[in-house]
Protein backbone atom coordinates (compact mmCIF):
# COMPACT_ATOMS: atom_id res chain seq x y z
CA UNK A 1 0.00 0.00 0.00
CA UNK A 2 2.60 2.38 0.53
CA UNK A 3 4.14 1.64 -2.38
CA UNK A 4 0.95 2.44 -4.01
CA UNK A 5 0.35 5.84 -2.54
CA UNK A 6 4.16 7.22 -2.54
CA UNK A 7 5.31 5.59 -6.05
CA UNK A 8 1.43 6.25 -7.81
CA UNK A 9 0.17 8.78 -5.87
CA UNK A 10 -3.31 6.23 -5.31
CA UNK A 11 -5.71 7.13 -2.54
CA UNK A 12 -4.81 3.62 -1.24
CA UNK A 13 -7.05 2.14 1.59
CA UNK A 14 -6.68 -0.99 3.57
CA UNK A 15 -8.92 -3.75 5.31
CA UNK A 16 -6.61 -6.07 7.87
CA UNK A 17 -8.03 -8.76 9.86
CA UNK A 18 -4.79 -8.76 11.80
CA UNK A 19 -4.89 -6.09 14.45
CA UNK A 20 -0.89 -6.64 15.35
CA UNK A 21 -0.99 -5.37 11.44
CA UNK A 22 -3.26 -2.76 11.35
CA UNK A 23 -1.25 -0.71 14.03
CA UNK A 24 2.44 -1.40 12.20
CA UNK A 25 0.13 0.08 8.69
CA UNK A 26 -1.45 2.98 10.48
CA UNK A 27 1.79 3.59 12.23
CA UNK A 28 3.66 3.99 8.68
CA UNK A 29 0.68 6.32 7.58
CA UNK A 30 -1.90 4.05 5.72
CA UNK A 31 -4.86 4.51 6.06
CA UNK A 32 -6.10 0.60 7.13
CA UNK A 33 -9.39 -0.65 9.34
CA UNK A 34 -9.60 -3.98 11.30
CA UNK A 35 -11.75 -5.83 9.43
CA UNK A 36 -12.81 -9.83 7.70
CA UNK A 37 -12.86 -10.00 4.11
CA UNK A 38 -16.09 -12.41 4.55
CA UNK A 39 -18.16 -10.04 6.29
CA UNK A 40 -16.90 -6.66 6.01
CA UNK A 41 -16.58 -5.92 2.28
CA UNK A 42 -20.44 -6.34 2.05
CA UNK A 43 -20.17 -2.69 4.11
CA UNK A 44 -18.66 -1.27 0.87
CA UNK A 45 -20.99 0.73 -1.19
CA UNK A 46 -20.71 0.24 -5.13
CA UNK A 47 -18.02 1.31 -7.37
CA UNK A 48 -16.27 2.83 -4.30
CA UNK A 49 -12.92 2.26 -5.86
CA UNK A 50 -10.79 1.90 -9.26
CA UNK A 51 -9.29 -1.11 -8.18
CA UNK A 52 -9.64 -3.98 -5.45
CA UNK A 53 -6.88 -5.53 -4.24
CA UNK A 54 -7.07 -8.94 -2.82
CA UNK A 55 -3.13 -10.27 -2.06
CA UNK A 56 -2.12 -13.31 -0.64
CA UNK A 57 -5.76 -13.49 0.94
CA UNK A 58 -8.09 -15.64 -1.17
CA UNK A 59 -6.77 -18.86 0.16
CA UNK A 60 -7.82 -17.76 3.95
CA UNK A 61 -10.99 -16.72 3.49
CA UNK A 62 -14.25 -19.28 4.30
CA UNK A 63 -16.23 -18.13 1.20
CA UNK A 64 -13.92 -16.95 -1.66
CA UNK A 65 -17.02 -16.84 -3.85
CA UNK A 66 -18.57 -13.59 -1.97
CA UNK A 67 -15.32 -12.29 -1.43
CA UNK A 68 -14.48 -12.10 -4.98
CA UNK A 69 -18.35 -10.84 -6.21
CA UNK A 70 -17.73 -8.10 -3.52
CA UNK A 71 -14.45 -7.06 -4.76
CA UNK A 72 -15.34 -6.96 -8.58
CA UNK A 73 -18.61 -4.86 -7.14
CA UNK A 74 -16.81 -2.03 -4.58
CA UNK A 75 -14.11 -2.28 -7.35
CA UNK A 76 -14.03 -1.66 -11.52
CA UNK A 77 -11.67 -4.39 -11.67
CA UNK A 78 -9.72 -6.60 -8.92
CA UNK A 79 -5.94 -7.67 -8.43
CA UNK A 80 -5.93 -11.07 -7.06
CA UNK A 81 -2.83 -12.82 -6.10
CA UNK A 82 -2.60 -16.41 -4.52
CA UNK A 83 0.08 -19.26 -4.08
CA UNK A 84 -0.45 -22.01 -6.21
CA UNK A 85 -0.78 -25.45 -4.42
CA UNK A 86 0.32 -27.03 -7.77
CA UNK A 87 3.77 -25.60 -8.00
CA UNK A 88 5.97 -28.81 -8.57
CA UNK A 89 8.00 -28.12 -5.14
CA UNK A 90 4.84 -28.80 -3.52
CA UNK A 91 3.85 -31.78 -5.64
CA UNK A 92 7.29 -33.15 -4.80
CA UNK A 93 6.71 -32.68 -1.77
CA UNK A 94 3.70 -34.24 -1.23
CA UNK A 95 4.74 -37.32 -3.69
CA UNK A 96 7.87 -37.79 -1.89
CA UNK A 97 7.62 -36.78 1.14
CA UNK A 98 3.79 -37.69 1.78
CA UNK A 99 3.45 -34.53 4.14
CA UNK A 100 1.76 -31.01 3.33
CA UNK A 101 4.89 -29.02 2.20
CA UNK A 102 6.53 -26.14 3.93
CA UNK A 103 8.01 -23.06 1.37
CA UNK A 104 9.17 -19.44 1.55
CA UNK A 105 5.27 -18.59 0.34
CA UNK A 106 3.66 -21.72 2.76
CA UNK A 107 5.63 -21.35 5.18
CA UNK A 108 3.83 -22.72 8.46
CA UNK A 109 3.28 -26.16 9.04
CA UNK A 110 -0.48 -27.10 7.62
CA UNK A 111 -1.78 -27.42 11.75
CA UNK A 112 -0.83 -23.40 11.70
CA UNK A 113 -1.21 -22.02 8.59
CA UNK A 114 -4.67 -19.69 7.52
CA UNK A 115 -5.16 -21.53 4.34
CA UNK A 116 -8.13 -23.42 4.13
CA UNK A 117 -8.45 -23.79 0.33
CA UNK A 118 -5.55 -24.86 -1.45
CA UNK A 119 -5.80 -23.58 -5.22
CA UNK A 120 -4.20 -23.97 -8.28
CA UNK A 121 -3.07 -21.34 -10.97
CA UNK A 122 -5.65 -23.79 -13.17
CA UNK A 123 -8.48 -24.06 -10.44
CA UNK A 124 -8.58 -20.23 -10.36
CA UNK A 125 -8.44 -20.22 -14.49
CA UNK A 126 -12.12 -22.29 -14.50
CA UNK A 127 -13.75 -20.59 -11.11
CA UNK A 128 -13.25 -17.31 -13.21
CA UNK A 129 -14.66 -18.97 -16.53
CA UNK A 130 -17.28 -20.75 -14.72
CA UNK A 131 -18.60 -17.26 -12.96
CA UNK A 132 -18.03 -15.12 -15.85
CA UNK A 133 -15.57 -13.38 -14.94
CA UNK A 134 -13.38 -11.82 -17.25
CA UNK A 135 -9.63 -12.20 -16.96
CA UNK A 136 -7.78 -9.01 -18.51
CA UNK A 137 -4.33 -9.99 -17.66
CA UNK A 138 -2.31 -12.54 -15.67
CA UNK A 139 1.29 -12.52 -14.08
CA UNK A 140 3.16 -16.10 -13.14
CA UNK A 141 5.90 -16.24 -11.10
CA UNK A 142 8.46 -17.89 -9.31
CA UNK A 143 10.34 -15.93 -6.91
CA UNK A 144 11.18 -13.05 -9.17
CA UNK A 145 11.03 -14.35 -12.11
CA UNK A 146 7.67 -14.67 -14.57
CA UNK A 147 6.69 -18.17 -15.87
CA UNK A 148 4.89 -18.33 -18.99
CA UNK A 149 0.75 -18.78 -18.74
CA UNK A 150 1.36 -22.44 -20.50
CA UNK A 151 3.26 -23.64 -18.11
CA UNK A 152 2.02 -21.47 -14.95
CA UNK A 153 0.23 -24.35 -12.99
CA UNK A 154 3.31 -26.36 -12.70
CA UNK A 155 6.22 -23.44 -12.39
CA UNK A 156 4.57 -20.79 -10.58
CA UNK A 157 5.01 -20.39 -6.86
CA UNK A 158 2.07 -18.17 -7.08
CA UNK A 159 -0.20 -15.64 -9.53
CA UNK A 160 -1.68 -12.24 -9.90
CA UNK A 161 -4.62 -11.98 -12.16
CA UNK A 162 -6.47 -8.49 -13.06
CA UNK A 163 -10.39 -9.07 -13.37
CA UNK A 164 -13.41 -7.47 -14.30
CA UNK A 165 -17.01 -8.48 -14.93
Amino acid sequence: MAALRDDRQCDARGLEIDPVNVATAVSRGLSVIQGDADRDLADYPDASFDYAILSQTLQTTMHPHHVLDHLLRIGERAFVSFPNFAHWRVRMSLLWGGRMPVTRLLPVAWYETPNIHHVTVDDFRAYVRERGITVEQAWFLSGDQRTSAAAANFRAEHAVFLLRR
